[in-house]
């Protein structure tokens, strides 16, 4: 591999990582809110949806031990195009939202596994050099990813539903664009992903073999040192964020007789797809070479904060109830920057300690706590928004935001 050819994918890669997700996780709120599903149905039915990550351990083994994670790339950015066409196909249909769904798990599970794919591939294609300085960079192009899914497919969605006035067929184009987009990424990383000596298949496979191979797998990863502040770390880094991502968006749309902002599709894209992508690129590059400069353990609780305070912007606007969209702008911004360098540190560490022998299953393993972390407490923050009303659900988050700070003296370091 030469020095070189990294920058030719890292950044195409880690933009086909977290395009989907987002597509999964967050376009898919913003598209059923313009449907009129309710909230308490859009956090319960797209938190479901995190599902396939938090059980991507169990076929981790799978990847790592059947074809080469190049092929697992490409071939599962195939389906995940496939999964985007047919909910194209289905939107303007009567029965929408199970048929979308049906297209959104298939979306979810090629994701997970092109996630366990792709990050194993990170891992054996840098060295921990290299690792730590690219870090900035994959994490900064995930984000570019998620921005474009929140803002710049929005804005588009936002443009079509007025030039066309029919709202299924605007998001239907959407989602004609991500599977042609997706055809082009597969086509690109079947030529252009490099070769690593390490990424080869196994010889001698058998079902017996997996077998073992997956229990060792597991039982290494619970052997691990510190395992239980690890696991702690895991499951609350991002409690409050899990509930404030399904409801920032439906805020930002809701009128404002139920405290809601009232904006349009294209100002919420706006909001995130112009101020919210450069707050959000500065925060991830600053993050990546802090991290790079001082080490993990110096960052950790200024990046703990970081992720944390900005939701208090929320809270803010959910009381002023602004209508200047700068003022709104501006908060969205705030928030995007600390997550940016916050959500730096929370990747880091799942990759420090993942190190080992099974190092590409040990990530994946995490990562699945981690959308365990999301999971549960989204499906029911749509539930307590409804209940107590936005202003007492963002207080409701701030205090979710505490937990985290009780375990971060636990965690054990490696260097």
């Amino acid at each position: 591999m030469k020095p070189h050819s990294s920058w030719t994918w890292i950044p195409s890669l880690y933009f086909a990582e977290g395009l989907p997700y987002i597509a999964v996780m967050t376009l898919s709120v913003i598209m059923y809110k313009r449907l009129e599903v309710s909230n308490t149905d859009i956090a319960l039915l797209t938190s479901w949806l995190y599902f396939p990550w938090v059980i991507k351990p169990l076929w981790s083994p799978f990847v790592d031990l059947i074809k080469t994670k190049r092929w697992w790339i490409y071939v599962m950015q195939l389906l995940i195009g496939g999964g985007m066409a047919g909910i194209a196909f289905v939107l303007p249909g009567d029965f929408f939202l199970q048929a979308t769904l049906a297209f959104f798990w298939l979306m979810a599970f090629s994701s997970a596994t092109h996630d366990i794919a792709a990050d194993g591939f990170y891992m054996l294609g840098l060295t921990e050099d290299q690792q730590a300085f690219f870090i900035g960079i994959r994490n900064t192009f995930y984000r570019i990813a998620m921005i474009t899914g929140q803002g710049l497919l929005v804005m588009l969605a936002g443009f079509l539903e007025k030039s066309t006035g029919k709202i299924p067929f605007a998001w239907s184009i959407v989602f004609f664009i991500l599977a042609g987009t997706f055809v082009g990424l597969s086509m690109w990383h079947k030529y252009i992903l490099p070769r690593p000596v390490e990424d080869a298949p196994r010889l001698n496979v058998t079902p017996s073999v997996i077998l073992v191979e997956f229990f060792k797998t597991f039982a290494s990863f619970f052997q691990k040192k510190g395992v239980i502040p690890a696991l702690l770390f895991m499951l609350t880094f991002r409690l409050g964020e899990s509930q404030l991502v399904k409801l920032a968006s439906p805020f930002l749309l809701d009128g404002r007789e139920v405290g809601g902002l009232a904006l349009s599709t294209g100002q919420v894209g706006f909001a995130y797809g112009t101020v919210g992508v450069i707050a959000l690129l500065l925060g991830g590059i600053l993050g990546g070479m802090a991290i790079a400069r001082n080490g993990l353990k110096h960052w950790l609780w200024p990046m703990a904060l970081a992720i944390s305070l900005p939701n208090l912007v929320y809270l803010y606007m959910a009381y002023a109830m602004s209508e200047n969209i700068f003022i709104i702008n501006g908060c969205v911004a705030i928030e995007q920057f600390g997550y940016g360098f916050g959500f730096t540190a929370y990747t880091m560490y799942l990759m420090l300690f993942a190190e080992g022998e099974y190092k590409t299953s040990h990530y994946a393993i995490s990562t699945g706590f981690m959308a365990l972390g999301m999971m549960l407490p989204g499906m029911i923050s749509g539930w307590i928004q409804e209940q107590i009303g936005y202003q007492h659900f963002f207080i409701w988050v701030m205090i979710c935001c505490l937990p985290v700070f009780f375990v971060l003296p636990f965690l054990k370091f490696k260097h």
